[in-house]
């Protein structure tokens, strides 16, 4: 088992979060989104690193692309509070993400780089709290996105 995925199976998907944990999210996003373009260029850098043949599934201008990922991930943050509305939110995006040709795997690696990158642009305020909470967060996220994408290939 990699470890990235027992990182992440630390936290039950369907296990809520806790107020402190959406806290510490939105709190550290806070802190990254005025860097919001560094931060998505370091994010697809070590995406890129950690696997480079992710690059073919980016079809469009990278720089836009990381435009698109904050302004998602500022969606989903913000949106913590209320699960049940950015369920469906999610469950859409992990449909949209299999005519793209992302599989289960990758997940692992985007997990690795959105960490990576947080842990960046963040310095002395990521610690271990605030990284297990974003690995609650996004072991949720996640996993609605592939239960989502398990649907459409079914």
């Amino acid at each position: 088992m990699s470890f990235f995925k027992s990182l992440f199976q630390k936290k039950s998907p369907e296990a809520p979060l806790t107020s402190k944990e959406i806290a510490l999210v939105q709190e550290s996003f806070a802190k990254v989104a005025p860097i919001a373009d560094t931060a998505a260029e370091i994010f697809y850098s070590r995406l890129f690193e950690i696997d480079p043949e992710l690059k073919s599934l980016f079809k469009s201008d990278i720089k836009e692309q990381g435009r698109k990922l904050m302004t998602m991930l500022a969606a989903a943050v913000n949106g913590l509070k209320d699960l049940n509305a950015l369920v469906p939110v999610v469950q859409d995006l992990g449909k949209r993400h299999v005519g793209y040709g992302v599989k289960d795997d990758h997940y692992d690696k985007v997990a690795a780089a959105l960490l990576y990158t947080l842990e960046k642009g963040l310095g002395d305020d990521w610690n271990e709290e605030v990284k297990s909470a974003w690995v609650s967060v996004y072991t949720i996220l996640a996993t609605t996105m592939k239960n989502a994408a398990a649907q459409v290939a079914a």
